[in-house]
């Protein structure tokens, strides 16, 4: 997925094909002057860059260019064990010392200090607070140790086995087993087939200590080394302090040569046809993979060549989704890329997809059949037009926010500099460049790449589906025969026109009958003649950014039993037949150079929206209000299309042992609750939904204007929202009548209950402790809760993780709800061997019971303030987070402003407080959820 994504979005993080007309092609692609990029003379490359989004923040990151593809046979899953063992103890840090002082610094671990292993590399992230030297000198040390003092002793080598062996049970499944089978096909006669960064069990569990040394000692050096640091920083500084910290290290005597190791070319088409009783998804994928090594961009023409593979890869994913968007999709979904495989330097064509696990083979078919189609005739010229305005704008996007960007997408740039040499000129250069560029590339080009990419050699066909009675397994013959089209069939696409206007209706324009400020929060409220409300903030968090979202009382809750039954599955269809009579292939034609969405909900309290655009595009976004609330197309086979991609992607879902677990625990939970569904739309549910109820009740639930509040954060501007408030807001129909939630007074089960689940043939179990209960809603003790959870989860993590080595992840949280009635939830959950369930659940009530007993530590409160007070000085400068507070303030009726009181909140909890709200709400009757292998 990581190399999917690279690929697919390379265009938009990294815009670097691009060509000014004053440079030549031959020229070289220059590199970003705001990055400083230097090497010591022992080898370590660094890269320095000031940035101050987030403030009086950094990002450290060590990057060892080194993973699993170097392991011995005796080390397989060491590379990942070594990133493990930099967690657990280093020089200057011993034991659990680096975590503890990182967590009372206000850093999380798992969510802010974390790491990867892969094939080719292993990762170190480490965001610090970068306003005090100390802090920042600790950071330097930390990564310091990481690279070159570790501490492998047998004890601690030990005591990380079982955490290791948790992550590595984790990853057992459906999807591993497949896994296994079809990626010596794919990676064919390659060390990166027998190098999967997890490794085998045995190795894990029995390997001798020199292994792990003598892998940190060959792969952690200076040569193979980066150390970025990007924040709010000096540079000067920085670059002195990496040379205090690093250049003393020496490269080995005998150092390893770091070899490359590449996937050989094969003449055959292989095919995988794999199948397993607890598969989700059916899946097929068909890849030809490139004869020779990923290409390295180094001048221009490579750049440029990679803008012209932009444009091919949207252009052909644009026609899947319209296939995808049609009454009868062929599959679920379906997109194509060129870019890597598992190797770092084998790249390939590559066309996937998630379909009916009964049209395998019919699915294989449109993907090669589009490909071919591609082939014959080409793109047109209005899809070609497309994608070049579609690609300028979102690197428009980029550029207007280009002093806003937050750090850790430098950070990435940078890694993929070092690691694979893709260029970084810096989007100041490239966004210019690009608009110079693509006028010069023509569509002759752009269909000339499907030649190249097509073969019938080195191309590999692979097919995951569940494994279940009557359900015929597809042969190879079949699926060879599957990927040979007469192309003699296939006809030219048709482009149809694209659509004028978003809206087809007249609208009368409304006005504004009040105008109020909230000085306190830079808020402005906006009454409407027809009782909406429109309030927004103007903020300069981010330049090209505009969050959306309108809420009302009443959601399904208003519906009869019967009623929530036949249209619980239907509503998220409702939106795929469009509005002002467009279809959605019409919509995403018509918005393919703007950068707008809006998304109707209906949820069990409330109905609304959600979305965002830019100051450029915010009256589309305004249009589509509109439309959805007095236009929404009714279309009987676009959901039925819509039920489709729906079955298609939950119908085996249940045999995941995980979500088995859910459906079953929560069934229990509500067998009171005559309104209970279930989490899956089986078949029988399906046949029992009815579309027109839905679509008759959402017009019901949208009818009434008045009724709403709209919410919109960021560049924003007070005239332009004035304007589009009166003409597309203000002239939605409404009425007096103001809804609220409805308490059903419907409740899970309560009691000091247990539920056992048993599924799945792995060794795996999950966990989950939850007590919940009514309660008067009360803000100060909804924070305590909050609280609690993020204080156990640290003890969790200390006792359960790293003392009794039991688990890989653990979480505890807690809250507490206002609508449609007061309650509260705490909940503890861990996945974990079987052998060890009742070990675990005793630990973990163990600490829960020590914190209702004699409060939490000093120690465990001031980790959990200091984390708590960086969040929000960050998310003080965000825009998502503001548009929270306005919505969570109108959901609990409380005031918006109060989010300026945070600070004081936090630094005003105390041990007592949350010993007494321990004491009130997880101190009786708890459920206990388990899941068991069968």
């Amino acid at each position: 997925m990581k190399q999917i994504l690279k690929s697919v979005l390379v265009l938009f993080l990294f815009p670097a094909a691009m060509l000014a007309q004053d440079l030549k092609e031959t020229d070289g692609i220059p590199f970003d002057p705001n990055v400083k990029k230097g090497t010591l003379k022992n080898g370590i490359t660094y890269y320095i860059r000031k940035n101050a989004k987030p403030e009086n923040k950094v990002d450290l990151r060590l990057v060892i260019n080194a993973g699993s593809i170097l392991e011995n046979d005796d080390q397989q899953g060491l590379a990942h064990f070594m990133e493990h063992m930099n967690f657990n103890g280093t020089k200057r840090f011993p034991k659990n010392q680096l975590v503890d002082y990182l967590q009372s610094i206000g850093v999380k671990f798992g969510i802010h200090l974390n790491a990867y292993t892969s094939f080719d590399e292993t990762v170190y992230f480490l965001p610090i607070p970068s306003d005090n030297p100390e802090k920042l000198e600790k950071g330097f040390q930390i990564i310091e140790d990481w690279a070159f003092n570790a501490n492998l002793t047998p004890e601690e080598i030990d005591k990380e086995r079982g955490v290791v062996l948790e992550e590595y049970r984790l990853g057992l499944g459906a999807d591993k087993r497949m896994e296994d089978k079809y990626i010596p096909k794919i990676m064919y006669k390659s060390q990166y087939a027998n190098r999967l960064p997890i490794g085998k069990k045995e190795i894990l569990q029995n390997f001798k200590y020199d292994k792990l040394v003598s892998f940190y000692k060959d792969w952690y050096r200076p040569d193979l080394i980066s150390v970025i640091v990007v924040g709010d920083i000096d540079v000067a500084q920085m670059e002195q302090k990496i040379k205090d910290h690093f250049e003393k290290y020496q490269n080995p005597a005998n150092e390893k040569p770091r070899k490359t190791f590449e996937v050989p070319n094969h003449k055959e088409t292989f095919v995988a046809i794999e199948s397993d009783k607890e598969a989700a998804q059916t899946q097929v994928q068909i890849l030809y993979k490139d004869y020779g090594l990923r290409k390295k961009k180094k001048i221009i023409k490579d750049n440029k060549d990679e803008l012209v593979e932009g444009l091919f890869t949207t252009m052909l994913n644009n026609r899947l989704n319209e296939l995808i968007n049609s009454p009868t999709p062929p599959f679920t979904y379906g997109f194509t890329f060129h870019g890597g495989t598992f190797a770092r330097d084998k790249e390939a064509f590559q066309s996937f997809a998630m379909i009916d696990e009964n049209k395998q083979l019919e699915a294989l078919k449109v993907l090669v059949s589009e490909n071919e189609r591609v082939k014959k005739f080409g793109f047109t010229a209005g899809e070609f037009e497309r994608a070049k305005k579609e690609i300028l704008s979102r690197t428009e996007n980029q550029y207007n926010d280009r002093d806003k960007t937050e750090s850790e997408n430098f950070v990435w740039e940078c890694q993929s500099n070092f690691l694979e040499q893709e260029p970084m000129p810096g989007i100041e250069w490239s966004y210019p460049t690009i608009q110079k560029m693509l006028p010069t590339i023509t569509l002759t080009e752009v269909n000339a790449l499907i030649k190249d990419f097509l073969k019938e050699d080195n191309r590999v066909v692979v097919i995951t589906a569940p494994e279940k009675e009557g359900l015929k397994k597809v042969t190879e013959q079949e699926v060879l025969a599957a990927i040979k089209i007469n192309t003699a069939d296939l006809k030219p696409y048709e482009d149809k026109a694209v659509a004028s206007s978003l809206l087809r209706n007249s609208i009368t324009e409304g006005s504004i009958v009040k105008k109020e400020t909230n000085a306190k929060i830079g808020a402005t409220t906006l009454t409407l003649s027809n009782g909406a409300k429109v309030t927004y903030k103007k903020t300069d968090f981010k330049n090209d950014e505009i969050l959306l979202e309108a809420v009302s009382f009443g959601g399904t809750n208003l519906y009869s039993n019967d009623e929530i039954k036949k249209i619980q599955f239907a509503n998220g269809g409702l939106t795929q037949a469009g509005f002002s009579g467009l279809n959605q292939n019409d919509i995403d034609k018509f918005m393919s150079d703007k950068i707008a969405t809006v998304t109707p909900y209906i949820s069990n309290t409330t109905e609304g929206f959600r979305g965002e655009t830019t100051p450029k595009d915010l009256e589309y976004a305004f249009q589509m209000l509109h439309a959805y609330f007095t236009d929404l197309n009714y279309d009987a086979a676009a959901f039925e299309g819509y039920k489709q991609k729906q079955s298609n992607f939950f119908e085996n879902l249940v045999a995941q042992p995980n979500f088995y677990f859910q459906q079953e625990f929560y069934t229990y939970l509500n067998k009171e609750n005559p309104r209970w569904n279930g989490i899956v739309p089986t078949a029988e549910k399906w046949a029992a939904t009815d579309y027109q109820l839905a679509y008759n009740k959402y017009k019901e639930r949208f009818a009434n204007a008045g009724d709403f509040e709209f919410f919109f954060v960021g560049n924003v501007d007070d005239a332009t929202m004035e304007s589009f408030s009166k003409k597309y807001i203000a002239s939605l129909p409404s009425n007096t009548t103001k809804e609220t939630a409805k308490d059903l007074g419907y409740r899970l089960l309560k009691g000091d209950l247990k539920k056992v689940v048993n599924k799945g043939k792995d060794p795996k179990s999950n966990v989950t402790i939850m007590y919940y209960g009514d309660a008067t809603y009360d803000a100060n003790e909804a924070y305590l809760l909050k609280a609690l959870g993020d204080i156990l989860t640290i003890k969790l993590i200390e006792v359960i993780r790293e003392k009794e080595s039991g688990v890989y992840t653990v979480n505890a949280r807690g809250s507490m709800s206002k609508v449609p009635y007061g309650s509260y939830n705490f909940n503890i959950s861990f996945p974990c061997g079987p052998e060890n369930t009742e070990k675990l659940i005793t630990a973990s009530l163990g600490e829960l019971n020590k914190i209702i007993a004699n409060g939490p530590t000093q120690v465990d409160l001031d980790k959990f303030k200091q984390a708590e007070l960086l969040e929000y000085k960050k998310q003080m400068k965000e825009n998502k987070y503001w548009m929270a507070n306005f919505t969570k303030s109108y959901t609990n009726d409380a005031k918006p402003e109060d989010i300026l009181e945070l600070e004081a909140k936090i630094n005003g909890v105390t041990a007592a407080q949350i010993q007494e709200v321990a004491k009130k709400y997880v101190s009786k009757d708890k459920t206990i959820g388990v899941l068991m292998p069968e």
